[in-house]
């Protein structure tokens, strides 16, 4: 197998330029990585994800827009590569990690730890243990998840606004009853009809109240009143009835706690 073949496709994501440049200096002193793309927020990073598809992310948490769980939210299983994560001080990321075992990096690091984190997640890759490192992320989310609560700022919106040309629609939230991603916006479901708005779902989740709506899966969210019937399927995976007719797809990682909050 050539050089080239057998490099590690690695994407690099923090907003800090002096964080990144110094990943990028440490990655260049090993011959096995090439860095195929740097990221400055959770946007880019979930574009260059699907463009470049790499087989290693180095992944900031606390980023403006969108964290580091909110691309992972993102993405589907077969989009995530091996991760080592970085944070400075995000407790509950800690507390996801230290319970799951995943790789990360507390800033600010040596040059020692970087390559004991780098050298976990090659043997990873070398063995093939993709599906292994995705089920520790599946625990890391969950776990970050049932610690979101305490970290959300404010009241819950009770009213959202959306911005059309020369008008503002109001769209009273006890009205919807579930929410789907639509690329970069979000479409929101109301007995009385559909309204697109432009956000992304891991920010309108961290809006709404976490006691009524839960996301079921990275491309939907449900009002937890309006839910019907809940059904498990093969593989972890499993759907639940919203309304008279509307079956909506529950995520393996989410399966457990989904069932929990409907019980």
């Amino acid at each position: 197998m050539s050089e080239a073949a057998a490099s590690i496709r690695t994407l690099v994501v923090d907003d800090e330029p002096m964080a990144r440049a110094s990943l990028r200096k440490l990655l260049a002193e090993d011959p096995s990585i090439e860095v195929v793309a740097e990221c400055r927020n959770g946007f880019e990073a979930v574009a260059a994800l699907r463009e470049h598809r790499p087989d290693l992310m180095f992944l900031d948490i606390q980023m403006p827009g969108m964290t580091g769980f909110d691309v992972l939210d993102e993405l589907a299983e077969d989009e995530v590569p091996v991760v080592v994560f970085a944070t400075a001080y995000d407790k509950f990321a800690l507390r996801a990690f230290e319970v799951h075992a995943a790789d990360y990096l507390l800033k600010p690091f040596d040059d020692e730890r970087f390559r004991l984190a780098l050298e976990r997640a090659k043997g990873r890759l070398r063995a093939g243990d993709l599906e292994a490192m995705r089920g520790l992320l599946t625990g890391v989310l969950q776990t970050a998840r049932e610690g979101e609560s305490e970290l959300q700022e404010g009241e819950p919106v009770t009213r959202l606004s959306i911005h059309r040309e020369g008008r503002l629609d109001l769209i009273d939230v006890a009205e919807i009853t579930w929410i789907e991603a639509a690329d970069q916006y979000v479409r929101l479901h109301t007995g009385a009809g559909e309204h697109l708005m432009r956000e992304t779902m891991s920010q309108l989740e961290r809006r709404l109240d976490s006691a009524r709506f839960m996301r079921i899966h990275r491309s939907a969210i449900v009002a937890l009143d309006c839910v019907r019937r809940y059904e498990a399927l093969g593989g972890g995976n499993a759907r639940v009835l919203v309304d008279e007719g509307t079956w909506l797809p529950v995520s393996r990682s989410r399966a457990a706690a989904v069932r929990r909050r409907l019980s």
